[in-house]
């Protein structure tokens, strides 16, 4: 009996730039979205591609959520600044993979609620954010061996600025992984293993066998001079360590910590007024008491006390001021002499 699997649907993206063409191109992406002020109108995501030669592929991407900012400023930077015959091998650059959502200064797309960071493998025939997590998918991710993603906290998150790499089953990709964290040199290297990694790029790229870092660069919605260094000085670095730019990575230290389980989350069980007990960076005992959350419905209530349940230092807050119930209020990493 023949089995029939349906024919795939081609991606309704089209790419302006050639990616086998040698020299820089700045161009888009073009996604045709019809709606009520362009009936045949377009989301234009920015790319450059820069080549020389045969070489290694870096696909290097910022704005997966469109409220982190030092991946796109670096990105953006590198586009404009990187050249032709300082590569061999070929950079390829999205700095705002989620271009509704940067330009909208969310999370999440405005125009599906799309949280493209969980919409992998995606549909060529689905929203618009399952559409460019599909092009992602079946385009770009075969082209690289080396991605680097650009993540820091958005409006709701603050972090230790790390680069960081997942546990994996083949140990000698989680090797390759970890020596380019190494590579990125962020005052922070992290091991990682996530508490959904469904439907995430990081999962799309590490199932396809390619070296995959990430970052959390800060966060609350905004960016400063010494995180975009970091991102600036990083995405170097992760280039010279794949042989696509000549030189040695700057080095610099690196604190190495592991996220080992979801003993080291924190969620809010109350709403209210969060009290900071500990800050980002402050080395933590199992039982210390790391967040209050105060009621806020009337005074003379008493605050709930939420305490670290493994020892560690406190790797990332909740940014804003109030809490929901459900919101993730702290995350404690464990420190590592070495990786």
């Amino acid at each position: 009996m023949n089995i029939m699997t349906p024919i795939q649907r081609p991606s309704p993206i089209v790419s302006s730039v050639d990616f086998d063409v040698d020299g820089v191109q700045h161009g888009f992406l073009r996604l045709p979205y019809s709606r009520d002020d362009s009936a045949w109108g377009s989301v234009m995501i920015p790319i450059t591609v820069v080549k020389r030669g045969d070489g290694p592929t870096a696909l290097l991407t910022g704005g997966n959520h469109g409220d982190e900012y030092e991946g796109p400023v670096a990105l953006f930077d590198l586009a404009r600044t990187l050249h032709a015959e300082t590569v061999q091998g070929r950079v390829i650059i999205v700095p705002a993979m989620n271009y509704p959502a940067f330009r909208a200064g969310t999370r999440t797309s405005p125009i599906d609620r799309g949280n493209l960071n969980r919409s992998f493998p995606g549909r060529p025939d689905g929203t618009v954010t399952e559409k460019i997590a599909d092009y992602f998918q079946r385009m770009l991710l075969p082209l690289a061996d080396i991605v680097l993603d650009f993540h820091s906290g958005g409006r709701t998150l603050d972090f230790l600025p790390y680069a960081a790499a997942h546990e994996l089953r083949d140990k000698e990709q989680e090797k390759r992984c970890f020596e380019a964290v190494a590579a990125f040199a962020a005052p922070y290297s992290m091991r990682m293993i996530e508490i959904d990694a469904v439907g995430m790029y990081d999962t799309a790229a590490e199932e396809m066998g390619k070296v995959f870092v990430t970052t959390e660069l800060s966060g609350g919605g905004t960016s400063s001079a010494k995180t975009v260094g970091i991102a600036k000085r990083g995405v170097m670095n992760v280039l010279k360590h794949a042989g696509i730019v000549s030189d040695a990575p700057e080095t610099g230290p690196t604190r190495w910590l592991d996220m080992p389980s979801s003993d080291c989350f924190r969620f809010a069980e109350d709403d209210g007024l969060v009290e900071p007990c500990v800050d980002l960076g402050d080395p933590v005992r199992a039982g210390d008491v790391i967040a209050r959350i105060h009621p806020v419905g009337r005074t003379g209530q008493v605050p709930a006390e939420y305490r670290s349940a493994l020892d560690g230092v406190l790797a990332a807050r909740h940014f804003p001021g109030l809490v929901k119930t459900g919101d993730c209020l702290a995350v404690v990493a464990t420190v590592e002499d070495k990786i």
